[in-house]
């Protein structure tokens, strides 16, 4: 079975049809494509651990001309810059066998013909590395997809909880608490009057803005005037002049003028 040149409907064929026809361009063999004939140079450098500032000429020209046979073999079109390159690679090889100048003055592409050819395939590759490190990088619609998606439209409607009386017993408790910590000496008594803290309260209403319930109060006026603030408040509810309103259960408690 090791021998069969092909397996046809399970069975093993190990000679070839004698009325088979195979034309030249049947089988194709791609070749690795170089961008240029600097990165076909970069890529010999490489495969053989070369050091790219002492490039052997002879060994790098000869490969090169290997591959272009090759292509040329394949009936591959070559751009006019790999046959320039090749020119040049020749042209190296011709000067590196003569005899190097002794003059002092000499430039130093006279004294090493690679050196120009080098200063090339050295800023080749940075670049080429630079490139190499950008496609790495994450690139959008290729390795990231944004992703939308638009919340549906919700409306919450807030329900006010209702104010009891229970409530603002607490909420006076807790005045009353406050006005003990601020205990001193009254000599003078001065008159609380009801309707006065009644006209007073909607005065601090002028403004439209609610007003917290624990604001109203003066601990400093001690549990006389804080009775008479809360009485005042009972009066102004029940003539329906001002409104309670609480955001939330146990939340503090806010008074705001009806007009």
């Amino acid at each position: 079975m090791s021998d069969a040149i092909a397996i046809v409907q399970g069975e093993a064929c190990f000679d070839l049809p004698k009325d088979l026809y195979i034309p030249p361009d049947a089988l194709e063999v791609f070749l690795e494509t170089f961008t240029g004939p600097l990165d076909l140079l970069l890529y010999l450098i490489r495969r053989q651990n070369l050091d790219i500032l002492d490039i052997p000429v002879m060994r790098i020209t000869e490969q090169y001309m290997q591959y272009i046979r090759t292509m040329q073999d394949m009936r591959f079109e070559l751009a006019a810059e790999y046959l320039l390159m090749a020119a040049t690679l020749a042209e190296i090889k011709s000067r590196m066998l003569l005899p190097v100048s002794a003059s002092a003055e000499e430039e130093e592409e006279n004294l090493d013909p690679r050196a120009e050819l080098i200063r090339r395939l050295q800023q080749y590759e940075r670049f080429k590395q630079a490139a190499e490190d950008l496609d790495e990088l994450p690139c959008l619609h290729r390795d990231i997809h944004p992703v939308k998606i638009d919340a549906p439209f919700k409306s919450i409607a807030t329900v006010l909880p209702d104010i009891n009386l229970d409530e603002l017993l607490l909420a006076l408790q807790d005045v009353l608490k406050r006005a003990d910590m601020f205990s001193h000496h009254q000599v003078v008594s001065e008159p609380l009057s009801i309707r006065e803290r009644m006209s007073w309260i909607l005065a601090q209403m002028e403004t439209g803005s609610p007003s917290a319930f624990i604001e109203l109060f003066d601990p400093m006026e001690g549990r006389q005037g804080i009775v008479v603030t809360f009485m005042a408040l009972l009066e102004l509810v029940k003539q329906q002049l001002i409104e309670l309103v609480q955001t939330d259960i146990f939340a503090d408690i806010h008074i705001k003028s009806r007009a």
